[in-house]
């Protein structure tokens, strides 16, 4: 029970956070809106799998949100209508994606990072 309750005060506090980083209008905004969203994507998606489940250990869940937001990201290149309406919403285009990006598998990576890190803190006070 302690886990559910320390994992979703952690969603509490990332959820906004990525969402904010969609709208940040300060300096660097290109940046924060294109590139660090994607450290808070791949924290969300780890807490939410660790949310979930009672085997998995943070490092399996870490590559295994990595892996899936890499596919995610490659599916960018593919643009038939289904995947073209899922996108024309806010929530298609945060969740999908819409532009194919080199640049984002280094955040990628670090958030899968800090997710697997996160996790095992959460672990730690288990």
């Amino acid at each position: 029970m302690k886990k559910q309750i320390h994992t979703l005060i952690s969603l509490a506090v990332i959820v906004p956070t990525g969402f904010y980083s969609k709208f940040y209008a300060g300096p660097g905004a290109d940046w924060v809106n294109n590139s660090l969203g994607g450290v808070f994507y791949e924290i969300f998606w780890c807490l939410v799998i660790f949310l979930f489940s009672k085997r998995l250990k943070p490092l399996k869940i870490a590559v295994f949100v990595f892996i899936c937001t890499c596919g995610v990201e490659f599916l960018q290149l593919w643009h038939p209508p289904f995947l073209e309406f899922v996108r024309s919403f806010f929530i298609g285009r945060i969740i999908l994606g819409t532009t194919f990006v080199w640049s984002d598998f280094p955040y990628y990576f670090l958030g899968s990072g800090i997710g697997w890190f996160w996790m095992k803190c959460l672990e730690a006070k288990m």
